[in-house]
């Protein structure tokens, strides 16, 4: 038998690189990068070959199983939709009891995004939570906020900048988070060859702190404090807006000058632990002539002021002159215009059983997640969907988590796998392995480093018996409509509506057109577009949110405050990883451990602890224990757990990832701290102790 290459867009993170894959029939020889794509350039990393470990997995599930008394029961796709129905139109008739988790990897298939909503309507559930509480609510705020849609994303235009400050971010590991970025090593290369700059402000040395040019560590938790003062040094230098924003700007800057009076350098200088000299290193470039601009992500958005954080960077960028300037931030215009073709999302709240939290895009803040589930009145959870994700690994508190799922009347999950969390299902319905899907990238055109599409046909044909993920949201809403004696609706083909979105995106192509560019297709670099893609009411920038202004205010008020006196834990990424459900791959998780906690040489000698000793970590929690890793990577009085690890639950499916289990990160994190404009988890600069685990014992 002949083998075949196809041309196909990894699906595995938000970097979105095209890929060769060669099969012999349905095995997969290899997987390469294609150098013939425009965004991606050949570039792949290790997560892209792990796909057929994924396709491959001798622990993949292939049909429905639902829990008996003696364990997991295989059970066929009509007796499992009939089943779940009934049910969930008996326990909760109305839906007034129900709710939706979504997690990853649900958002990079476009098909189910566009199916999904068909399954919680036939449900009738109005509450939704996804993993955006866990790490981005604050970016799709001020995003909502300032320019007036949740999605209108503007992104360092790294081909073209000549200086780039990244601020809790590690593109060399993840290619880009809410910045899709493939091949960031080569494009700093060019960056360099061009003699530009890049500065990383993290409180680890970083893969991306380790190929720029100076690396700054920050106190976790205090980046609030350092972007402010580079936004005071700016205005001070810059106190009118660049021509071409002026005009489409709300108000002067006038009113966040005001606000920032009250502050000085040097006070938050000491706050955050980042010298005067460095700050002013760090203002320098937007001051200057020359593009330059500034990104924040995980580490300044999982903290209790991510929301302010981010209002922030986009004013340096505003104020500096560099947004909707080539080699400063721009936004993308791609092939499927998700902006302009979809409402811009909003900004509420929600009543939970702690009281009135913020709702961002309609969803419940992942922190109330295990309390609703765990209430004593009619307002308890008693039927959960989960759609992909792994809440137990990825919520803070996981342990409390799991109590939740445990009192659920029905929990249903889409899952290839019995997972941390998917062991507390009474069904799981599989979907098909990753190459059976086709696949666009819906979500990340508009955060591309160029404008940009590509569509893949599936790979593989279906294996007989299996489905699509769409296609079992779409059978079972039909299934639960027909039990609840209501009408479904006409479910249209997600081809179909594909094809109708691209039509009416501004680029006018058709799906077939498309789907005949197996490169993709690229639309050119980013270019100045603000006046065109601005959807706030009156097409202007919001320069001053009053919620936005009032946060300063609340800021300065913790700048006052004593801090606890305890190490600080913040999380990591690593590029064999993503989250929780690439540990099943044997490629992906050979070598040496890396569920380590990172500790700096001075924090580790202080405690007694060597190198490779188990120690433990202690929360107001729980505690945990690992293995220490004692490297000046680390700033003093930080420590570093990677997220997504803990497979020592029982009962699990994934024999590779049980037998690399590691420890959950978040088993350490508790609810009670978020941000309080748009509900997102705290999980950055958690106050923990390490000690040596016979220390442990003995005390």
């Amino acid at each position: 038998m002949m083998s075949q290459v196809h041309k196909r867009t990894c699906h595995i993170c938000e970097a979105n690189c095209g890929i060769l894959v060669e099969t012999q029939g349905r095995k997969v020889l290899s997987i390469k990068g294609n150098p013939d794509n425009p965004l991606s350039r050949g570039y792949i990393c290790p997560k892209a070959t792990a796909i057929a470990d994924l396709q491959d997995d001798p622990d993949r599930l292939h049909a429905p199983v639902k829990r008996t008394d003696d364990g997991w029961e295989e059970i066929d796709w009509d007796t499992a939709y009939r089943e779940i129905a009934g049910k969930t139109a008996s326990i909760d008739p109305d839906g007034t009891a129900s709710a939706f988790y979504r997690g990853n990897p649900s958002a990079h298939d476009y098909a189910l995004v566009l199916q999904s909503r068909h399954l919680q309507r036939a449900v009738g559930a109005k509450r939704s939570y996804s993993a955006s509480t866990l790490d981005q609510m604050p970016h799709h705020y001020v995003q909502y906020k300032m320019y007036g849609h949740v999605s209108l994303a503007a992104v360092p235009d790294i081909d073209r900048t000549q200086h780039l400050v990244i601020l809790g971010g590690n593109p060399m590991a993840s290619n880009g988070s809410l910045w899709t970025v493939p091949d960031f090593r080569g494009r700093v290369r060019e960056l360099h060859a061009r003699g530009g700059r890049v500065t990383v402000v993290d409180p680890r040395k970083t893969e991306t702190a380790k190929v720029a040019d100076h690396w700054v560590p920050i106190r976790p938790g205090t980046d609030t404090a350092l972007l402010l003062a580079i936004l005071k040094n700016v205005l001070e230098a810059k106190p009118d807006l660049r021509l071409g924003l002026s005009e489409v700007c709300d108000q002067s800057l006038d009113p966040v000058r005001g606000a920032l009076a009250q502050f000085e350098i040097a006070q938050l200088s000491a706050f955050c632990g980042v010298s005067e000299a460095d700050i002013a290193q760090m203002t320098a470039p937007f001051i200057g002539d020359e593009p330059a601009a500034i990104y924040g992500r995980m580490g300044v958005s999982v903290c209790e002021f991510g929301a302010l954080n981010h209002w922030i960077v986009q004013l340096i960028n505003l104020a500096s002159g560099n947004l909707d300037r080539e080699g400063g931030t721009m936004f993308p215009k791609p092939l499927f215009d998700l902006v302009g073709l979809n409402g811009p999302g909003g900004v509420s709240t929600v009543e939970t059983v702690r009281g009135t939290l913020p709702s961002v895009m309609g969803e419940t803040p992942m922190v109330a997640f295990a309390d609703e589930m765990l209430r004593e009145d009619d307002g308890r959870i008693k039927v959960l969907f989960v759609q992909s994700g792994n809440p137990v690994l990825s919520a803070p508190d996981g342990q409390r988590t799991e109590e939740g799922l445990a009192k659920l009347d029905l929990m249903v999950a889409f899952d290839p796998h019995i997972t941390e969390t998917s062991r507390h299902a009474d069904y799981i319905l599989p979907p098909c392995g990753p190459l059976e899907k086709d696949h666009f990238n819906m979500f990340f055109g508009p955060l591309s480093v160029r404008n940009f599409g590509a569509y893949s046909p599936p790979t593989l044909p279906l294996e007989e018996g299996a489905k699509t993920d769409w296609e079992i949201v779409s059978e079972l809403a039909i299934a639960v409509h027909a039990a609840k004696g209501s009408a479904a609706p006409n479910i249209q083909h997600p081809r179909e509506q594909l094809d109708g979105l691209l039509k009416a995106s501004p680029a006018g192509m058709t799906l077939a057109e498309v789907e005949a560019m197996p490169d993709g297709v690229d639309l050119g670099p980013l270019e100045p577009c603000i006046k065109d893609r601005l959807k706030t009411h009156d097409q202007k920038i919001h320069v001053a949110p009053a919620e936005l202004l009032a946060d300063v205010a609340r800021f300065a008020q913790t700048m006052n405050e004593v801090p606890e006196d305890a190490l600080r834990l913040i999380g990591r990424r690593h590029v064999r990883s993503n989250n929780s459900w690439l540990h099943n791959s044997r490629r992906l998780v050979k070598g040496p451990d890396r569920c380590t906690l990172m500790m700096h040489p001075e924090d580790a000698k202080l405690r007694g602890i060597d190198d490779g000793q188990t120690i433990t970590i202690q929360s107001d929690i729980t505690s945990i224990e690992t293995t220490a890793e004692i490297t000046d990577d680390m700033m003093q009085g930080v420590v570093s757990l990677p997220h997504g690890w803990g497979h020592n639950r029982s009962g699990l499916s994934w024999k590779t990832a049980a037998n690399h289990a590691g420890v959950s990160f978040n088993d350490l994190v508790g609810t009670k701290r978020f941000d309080v404009l748009t509900g997102n988890a705290v999980l950055n600069g958690i106050a923990v102790s390490v000690e040596p685990k016979e220390a442990a014992l003995v005390s």
